[in-house]
């Protein structure tokens, strides 16, 4: 697994009650990839809410097994969450990746999504820190 690449640990998201689950769930949208009935990742969309930020999304939860990586699971999950970032009259589409995953990083600027600043120790496990990059991708610099 990849607990390095993520804001929180699977104890501490264990630990919580399943309504905050459900309210995620519910106020964004959840893509997977599968292969019959195994999932092989999955992938959010966390539109902004409030009338000065409801233009702005986040990807979040990306996340590919291991077994599934190279074979364009990536690719087709940021996609989707690009084409219903789309569909939501979401402009800036932001993002964060740990910054030593560079196939993350490069999949991301493939995509469009251009860096724009790094949130030094923005993640801290075992006594270790961990920079995050920002990345955005900006609908109204293309034509839909």
């Amino acid at each position: 697994m990849s607990p390095e690449a993520f804001g929180n640990t699977f104890e501490a998201e264990n630990a919580r009650p399943i309504e905050l689950f459900a309210d995620r769930i519910r106020d964004s949208e959840t893509m997977g990839a599968f292969e019959g009935a195994e999932i092989l990742g999955v992938a959010g969309l966390r539109a902004n809410q409030g009338p000065k930020e409801s233009h702005k999304g986040m990807l979040v939860g990306m996340y590919v097994r291991p077994q599934a990586r190279n074979r364009g699971v990536g690719r087709r999950l940021v996609e989707a969450v690009i084409e219903v970032a789309c569909t939501r009259g979401v402009e800036l589409l932001q993002l964060a990746v740990v910054s030593d995953n560079e196939p993350a990083r490069r999949l991301y600027a493939r995509l469009g999504f251009v860096e724009y600043g790094i949130e030094k120790k923005s993640l801290k496990q075992g006594g270790r820190y961990t920079d995050e990059v920002l990345m955005v991708k900006d609908f109204s610099l293309e034509s839909r």
